[in-house]
């Protein structure tokens, strides 16, 4: 069955990886169609909604998206930035990949932290047992980030509200904000439910019984953080019972962050509200390679899309040749063919990858630790399209 696929190329250099992960699907044989989305920072300005109901209505139609990179801005600079024919019109700038995953239910976010052999930019650590010798331990971590909720729900103020303001002020704890003007206060709430914390933990549980991973680690807060964190680890404890040949882990986040790089091959999945998960993935990324080789994927009950975790880097975006690592994004591709079911493609170029990495003979200018810029090249980065190529070649 030919399958179709919303490509939404986004911002910078979302418009450069995406079509390198694209000729791979295509070398693979993945029959789809891709159908282009308009999403990012050029339609807020032009239009006032960086993610277009046209764009909406094609991942209804068809429930599975590629996804680039989008550039964010704070509200002040997305004010001065919008169409002056559109200001002072009610336009307010909202992520349109935090609007998409609200807006489909995309609550599971999965983001694989596995090192490949022979990469330079792996994590190692010194040896005890040798005198100055090092170890590189393998990292294979799949961080499960529940994609809705926490404090990227968006239920915040500045200036809030009387109602808002006297609801809060009957918990003890505001009694020291009392004297505090309105006009002077910001508030964001982290909301947790039961039923996304039951979810985000039976698909992090059901994801390590599937591949074999001997321990989910719940990171969270909850000496803290008593009633959201508290929440999510009481029904990672009734779910864990569910899966008795995975043990059940719990860390505080600050810790974790200590630990991944002391022990991080002790690690297996992970799971984590909004934030905490968005903090541990990136830590995590950065011990195989960094946000070149960070891939994810937003999925729910109907709609499921796939990016890669680094920006849009708007500074790269117009360098002739390009120079950006495509891994992320491609690895972000195999993630969609695996949602799909297409396991045996989604390994043949997961193994490409391995192979050019191991050769070290293709390396982009982040694997060899240089300075992005036109004379990456020069000092002997291979070009974006020189990498899809040799993935290309190993296929």
């Amino acid at each position: 069955m030919k399958r179709h696929v919303v490509a939404m190329p986004g911002d910078g250099i979302g418009k450069t990886v995406l079509p390198e992960a694209i000729r791979v699907l295509d070398a693979v044989g993945f029959e789809a169609e891709y159908v282009h989305g308009d999403i990012g920072w050029e339609f807020w300005c032009k239009e006032g909604n960086a993610l277009p109901d046209r764009t909406i209505a094609l991942l209804e139609e068809h429930k599975l998206g590629l996804f680039g990179a989008i550039t964010s801005k704070p509200k002040d600079k997305a004010a001065r930035e919008i169409d002056p024919g559109l200001r002072e019109k009610g336009y307010v700038y909202y992520s349109p990949i935090v609007t998409m995953r609200q807006k489909f239910n995309l609550d599971v976010c999965a983001r694989p932290c596995i090192s490949f052999e022979g990469n330079p930019l792996n994590f190692i650590r010194r040896d005890p047992n040798a005198e100055g010798g090092f170890v590189e331990p393998p990292v294979n971590v799949v961080v499960f980030r529940q994609n809705t909720e926490g404090l990227y729900g968006g239920v915040e103020w500045t200036d809030p509200p009387d109602e808002v303001r006297k609801a809060l002020e009957t918990h003890p704890k505001m009694a020291k904000f009392k004297n505090v003007p309105s006009a002077d206060l910001a508030i964001s709430t982290r909301i947790f439910t039961r039923p996304a914390c039951q979810r985000i933990v039976r698909a992090a549980f059901e994801y390590a019984k599937r591949f074999g991973y001997r321990s989910v680690t719940v990171c969270e807060k909850p000496n803290v953080l008593r009633e959201t964190s508290g929440m999510m680890e009481a029904e990672a404890r009734e779910i864990a019972s569910d899966f008795p040949g995975i043990e059940l882990w719990s860390t505080n986040i600050d810790a974790q962050m200590m630990w991944l790089t002391k022990n991080p091959e002790d690690y297996g999945v992970v799971v984590a509200g909004n934030m905490f998960g968005d903090i541990i993935s990136d830590g995590f990324a950065g011990l195989v390679g960094g946000l070149g080789f960070a891939c994810s994927g937003n999925i729910g009950d109907e709609c499921a899309v796939f990016e890669p975790t680094h920006g849009s880097a708007p500074r790269y975006e117009k360098l002739d040749p390009s120079i950006v690592n495509p891994i992320a994004m491609i690895l972000s591709a195999v993630m969609m063919l695996e949602h799909v079911g297409e396991m045996e493609k989604a390994t043949r170029i997961r193994d490409a990858i391995g192979a050019v990495i191991r050769e070290g003979k293709v390396r982009t200018y982040d694997m060899l630790r240089l300075p992005g810029g036109p004379d990456a090249i020069s000092r002997g980065a291979a070009t974006t399209q020189q990498m899809t190529d040799a993935i290309l070649a190993n296929l």
